[in-house]
């Protein structure tokens, strides 16, 4: 049997091609979106390589609302903040332990400065950290950030919140006796 020409058919078709030509680069866009969000995840760095990275700390921050805060207005946590500052320290115990399990052990009192993100669910996104000049060796530094990296990617904070929080803090880490 002999096909008529049907130029509904065909305007349909070529409205079907169009929709997958304009939906195609959107669709591209998203698909990067997603990678990008999984590669920026669960990151830990020094707050130069963040920047170097072309991670902003300030858009971090206008994202991340602060874990507590002195004005209870601006912190997630505002009634179980005594919790939350024990789930805190317990978190960077067991970093602690998470080094000194994986054979890092500091040789000196060594001072540096966090500022961890994390999301709702505790999860850690970005661990960022700087270390007082001249504490560690380059070696020190890079076995540091590899053991960092293993431990966010097992660990999270202990509390859950409504939105991705964030915290900061010096720390010291002492050596220890033998």
């Amino acid at each position: 049997m002999h096909r008529t020409f049907q130029p509904r058919f065909l305007a349909q078709r070529y409205k079907q091609i169009l929709i997958f030509i304009t939906m195609k680069p959107i669709l591209t866009i998203l698909m990067l979106s997603v990678l990008s969000q999984n590669s920026y995840g669960q990151k830990a760095m020094t707050f130069g390589e963040a920047e170097e990275n072309g991670i902003s700390i300030s858009h971090l921050d206008s994202i991340y609302k602060s874990g507590i805060h002195s004005d209870t207005t601006l912190a997630v946590f505002i009634t179980n903040q005594d919790e939350y500052i024990v789930a805190y320290q317990k978190l960077l115990q067991d970093l602690g332990k998470f080094l000194r399990a994986n054979d890092f052990l500091w040789e000196n009192r060594t001072k540096g400065f966090n500022r961890i993100y994390f999301d709702k669910s505790g999860k850690i996104d970005f661990f960022l950290y700087n270390f007082r000049p001249d504490q560690l060796t380059d070696e020190q530094e890079n076995r540091f950030k590899e053991l960092l990296n293993k431990f966010i990617t097992n660990n999270r904070f202990s509390l859950n919140a409504n939105i991705g929080f964030a915290q900061c803090s010096p720390v010291t880490y002492m050596p220890i006796d033998k």
